[in-house]
């Protein structure tokens, strides 16, 4: 995110799941001559660097002195963008972030101009142009696309110096929109936005996490927003998405020819009538696909048990790849491409389940929406967003007791969220960066806002049931079962599937690591691993020497033998500084822990935790401890409520937390009876 406003994005193609791009660069930047030129700094980045700044905090790396966007549009749609930026580096960290100008381009986005200096701290000049660009593609195993990059690598960019860069882009835009994204993870001294629209064009702006501001109007048809000594966002942990805490504006810009408006997004219905039209086509079967969508339901009668098949099929059998040229970010392979080729990235597979369905009888709705809670914001209407995935409509009269991820649409009707990319996510769920999210369906009348549910906590379930036995000597031995549903077995199952069956021992050995300091493990066994749309287990045997600490005729043992639930939640309060932002966490969720410890004979009870009680904005947690017959029983149940704990309840959030820590960190007292 750090290097986010430096990277200019003329799309946001919607793919997801690709595990890291890998850059292949045409030339290392260790060729390039440091050099003085005769093309000098600029003056607005000589002004900037002559800027008297006030003392920042010293583990500020560096202060953004000008981030500047020019956007000139023309009467035919092109846009020409003129970025420039001026960063002082503070401290030698601020090269990780600062240490290059990047910016992406493919065949309908030229780069025009590109240069970039360094202005040393004795006020030395080294300028940088066209040789000493270096161009270079992204490659992937799991994606292929057009884009390419330009890139120039500053130049003795060590503290005291100030970094800048100009360059100028002239694209032809699917839609007609800008964010400006004015904050950022340093200070910014000045941020400005210049907009030149034609005669007889409108726009709108809407601002978020920010005061309106009004533009200045230098001439006819101009118009300039600038902020001023902005502080910098801070990264914390568990925080919400970028776009829900930083200062942005997004402006959209509506020509006078009717015949553009299509480019214009005013509301969602428009982004949906856009968008249908774009993929009218995409869906149409071929005869092929035809013959495999019907053999799949063959024998089914029932509508729901229809849907699941079809789904199970283009989730299992469909292999993640994306090919993107041109409007690819936006446009999906037809339906009989996908099927042919057996691959496709997120909008090809929910085309393909789209198509198989509507030949079985049953209607969807493309569903477009974005892994990153918080970035889709009901008030800026815009196709950005980086996952396609389908609204399936459920027959009138069909049960939906067991579909946990069902919207109501007042025009649409029932709606099963499906995400056919998510290869773990049975259906009936739904992943949990898509939880209390945003979608946009998409339908013939236009685009449909809907509010995606967070699915309760009951759905989302870990019931780890042990028996152990504790020995004179304190050594304890036993076995675990934890029984999974929803959001946990999902995530371990991903897991364990991408973990070679050789190596899945050392899972376990890290997950009792978190809990026990002395263990061995004596036995592994998994449960419907690879049967998504049932519940997942784990059964594991261990042996933990020295398990009790001894006093002399005494013993102190924990009753939460294994299992944390608050340890890892409480660090995020203990950083150096208050947390400005709130915690967000992934999904509710209720987990129960019951364990019986048989006693080793001698010993009697002498001293019991007392039970817990707990509550908090988010979260509920209750414990309980007791012993009868020589075996000592514990229980606990922690249930998240809600997924996102505002900033004036963290207070709360961190006593409830304590609590729950104190509790799982208590022991029992045992007392030798006997000599």
């Amino acid at each position: 995110m750090t290097t986010l406003k430096w990277y200019f994005k003329m799309r946001n193609p919607l793919t997801i799941r690709i595990a890291g791009f890998l850059i292949f660069v045409a030339a290392t930047f260790s060729s390039l001559a440091i050099r003085a030129s005769a093309d000098n700094a600029p003056d607005w980045l000589r002004a900037a660097a002559q800027e008297k700044l006030p003392d920042y905090d010293k583990d500020t790396s560096a202060v953004i002195l000008l981030d500047e966007t020019q956007t000139t549009v023309r009467d035919n749609g092109e846009i020409d963008t003129l970025h420039r930026g001026a960063i002082r580096l503070l401290r030698q960290e601020a090269r990780r972030n600062y240490g290059s100008i990047a910016v992406d381009f493919d065949k309908d986005t030229k780069v025009s101009y590109l240069k970039a200096w360094t202005i040393e701290p004795n006020g030395h000049e080294i300028a940088l142009g066209d040789k000493d660009v270096v161009e270079h593609g992204y490659l992937s195993d799991m994606v292929y696309t057009d884009v390419r990059v330009k890139e120039i690598q500053y130049p003795e960019a060590n503290p005291g110096s100030v970094v800048g860069f100009e360059y100028v882009q002239r694209n032809r835009p699917y839609v007609f929109e800008d964010w400006w994204e004015f904050q950022n993870t340093s200070p910014v001294v000045v941020a400005r936005f210049v907009l030149q629209i034609p005669a007889g064009w409108e726009y709108t702006t809407s601002w978020f996490n920010f005061p309106e501001q009004q533009p200045q109007t230098p001439s006819s048809n101009e118009y300039v927003w600038e902020v001023k000594n902005l502080s910098a966002v801070e990264i914390e942990p568990s925080m919400p998405n970028w776009r829900a805490v930083a200062g942005w504006a997004g402006i959209k810009y509506f020509p006078r020819d009717p015949a553009m408006r299509a480019k214009s997004s005013g509301s969602w219905q428009d982004v949906g009538i856009w968008y249908d039209e774009l993929t009218k086509a995409s869906r149409v079967p071929s005869p092929a696909l035809q013959q495999k969508a019907n053999e799949i339901v063959a024998g089914i009668s029932d509508p729901i048990d229809k849907i699941r098949a079809i789904t199970q099929y283009v989730q299992k059998n469909i292999r993640y790849f994306a090919v993107e040229i041109g409007i690819g970010g936006f446009q999906p392979h037809t339906a009989a491409e996908v099927f042919a080729r057996q691959y496709g990235d997120c909008k090809d597979k929910a085309t393909l389940l789209s198509s198989m369905l509507h030949v079985v009888g049953i209607e969807s709705y493309y569903l477009l929406v974005d892994t990153r809670r918080g970035f889709i914001h009901p008030g800026f209407p815009s196709p950005h967003m980086d996952h396609m995935i389908l609204a399936i409509r459920i027959p009138d009269g069909a049960p939906d007791e067991d579909l946990f991820a069902i919207v109501k649409d007042g025009q649409l009707g029932r709606l099963l969220i499906f995400d056919p990319t998510s290869e773990h996510t049975p259906l009936g769920y739904l992943p949990a960066q898509l939880q209390n999210n945003y979608g946009l369906a998409i339908a013939p009348d236009g685009g449909h806002l809907i509010s995606l549910p967070l699915l309760p906590s009951a759905t989302n379930r870990l019931l780890r049931i042990a028996q152990f036995n504790l020995s004179a000597a304190g050594d304890l031995s036993g076995q675990v079962r934890e029984t999974e549903w929803g959001g946990p077995a999902i995530a371990e199952r991903q897991e364990f599937l991408d973990t070679q069956p050789a190596k899945r021992a050392d899972l376990f050995d890290h997950m009792l690591a978190y809990s026990l300091n002395n263990f061995t493990l004596t036995g592994a066994t998994l449960q419907n691993l690879e049967q998504y749309d049932k519940y997942f287990a784990l059964e594991y045997k261990f042996v933990s020497p020295g398990y009790a600490n001894a006093a002399g005729d005494l013993l102190f043992v924990r009753p939460r033998v294994v299992g944390d639930k608050g340890s890892s939640t409480l660090r995020l309060f203990t950083q150096q500084k208050p947390r400005k932002y709130p915690i967000q966490f992934e999904e509710a969720t209720r987990q129960d822990d019951v364990f019986d410890i048989t006693l080793p004979s001698g010993y009697i009870v002498d001293g019991l935790p007392k039970p817990v009680n707990a509550e908090c904005a988010y979260a509920t947690y209750k414990s309980e401890t007791s012993v009868a017959d020589g075996v000592l029983h514990y229980k606990r149940t922690f249930e998240i409520k809600d997924v996102t704990v505002p900033t004036e309840k963290l207070a709360e959030v961190r006593d409830f937390l304590q609590q729950v820590v104190a509790d799982q960190q208590s022991s029992v007292v045992l007392k030798r009876a006997t000599p």
